[in-house]
């Protein structure tokens, strides 16, 4: 059994997937690379995973699939995983040498401990296009550093601090018997697989290295705005799913506070996220589905509706009006500076 599994989705990735899987090789013969090509069609990357596969054998796999999205890549991953831990690296993002042999150092250590670990976090590094100062997500402030911790050892989490995909190392065996399946064909799935698998785990451990190197800069990126707004249904779907994932399981999460409180704070900064971007589309129907958004989240738990509606956030979000919708934006960028996401 490998140490640890490193999934890259690629689709159409061959101006940057180099790079991105040349950072991970560095992490030698307890690392295994899975290249899921996920149906490209226009480039070179099946090409390009077959000839990595065929130099590194042993610690490179490339996996040929229809195009199924990003999620069906993930997924793709963890059924072929055979590493003990598990990450998901994206192809035009790659990892800082000296973090990544520290963390798996680090993994070797904790995985012959009396405790399973179940998630490992670290930091990750806005790479951002034309920015010399790199913004630095890190968590040494809410979580204990070099130790096993369990939920209750958490300081309080705010608003803006949230774990994202960049941040954690899954254990393989966790995402499996969660029953984690990441929708097909949807963009933004990657909440999903920060938040679903998190009642089942236990104990946690951070090591504070700025491991992940998160890129941002292509126009077609899924995170940029004008993309966001034209794929905004996804972004609800995902939506939907994380308040349904949240309510089905509210009586086991509310069982421990602070996991309860880091879980309904980033469901309320996903809300968030979809309401602005619903306003910023200012059309009938973008504005109707806003209204809905939050008519499911009131039919689904009437007290989640009335914490996160009578929020700072939710009273900026559902304004009145033309005037009242200009204001939420001008608060959105507010709240974004005072909490700090996105």
């Amino acid at each position: 059994m490998k140490l640890l599994t490193i999934t890259v989705p690629c689709y159409n990735s061959e101006a940057y997937m180099r790079k991105c899987i040349d950072s991970l090789l560095k992490g030698g013969e307890d690392v295994e690379v899975l290249i899921v090509d996920d149906g490209s069609n226009k480039d070179r990357t099946a090409q390009i995973a077959d000839d990595y596969e065929a130099r590194f054998p042993g610690v490179v796999r490339a996996i040929h699939k229809e195009n199924g999205g990003h999620g069906s890549a993930v997924n793709a991953g963890i059924e072929n995983a055979n590493g003990l831990f598990f990450k998901v690296v994206d192809s035009d993002d790659w990892v800082k040498e000296e973090a990544y042999l520290k963390i798996l150092d680090k993994l070797r250590d904790l995985a012959g401990g009396s405790q399973v670990l179940d998630m490992f976090i670290s930091n990750f590094v806005y790479e951002k296009e034309g920015e010399k100062r790199k913004k630095v997500m890190h968590y040494r402030h809410i979580l204990p550093v070099d130790e096993m911790f369990t939920w209750e050892d958490c300081r309080h989490f705010l608003k803006g601090h949230y774990i994202l995909m960049h941040s954690v190392i899954f254990r393989t065996k966790l995402l499996r018997e969660c029953g984690l399946k990441l929708p097909e064909h949807t963009f933004y799935v990657d909440n999903l697989y920060v938040f679903e698998p998190l009642p089942y785990v236990k104990n946690l451990y951070y090591l504070d290295v700025n491991f992940y190197r998160y890129y941002i800069g292509r126009g077609d990126q899924s995170i940029n705005e004008e993309v966001m707004i034209s794929r905004v249904d996804q972004q609800i779907r995902v939506n939907k799913l994380m308040i349904d994932y949240f309510v089905g399981h509210k009586s086991e999460i509310s069982k421990n506070k602070r996991l309860f409180q880091y879980m309904r704070n980033y469901l309320e900064i996903i809300m968030t996220v979809s309401s602005i971007l619903l306003i910023r589309s200012g059309s009938k129907e973008h504005l109707d589905a806003k209204k809905e958004l939050w008519k499911y989240l009131k039919g689904k738990d009437g007290l989640l509706y009335l914490y996160m509606r009578n929020g700072i956030m939710g009273r900026v979000m559902n304004l009145p009006g033309p005037g009242g919708r200009k204001i939420s934006v001008e608060g959105y960028e507010i709240c974004r500076k005072i909490f700090k996401f996105n």
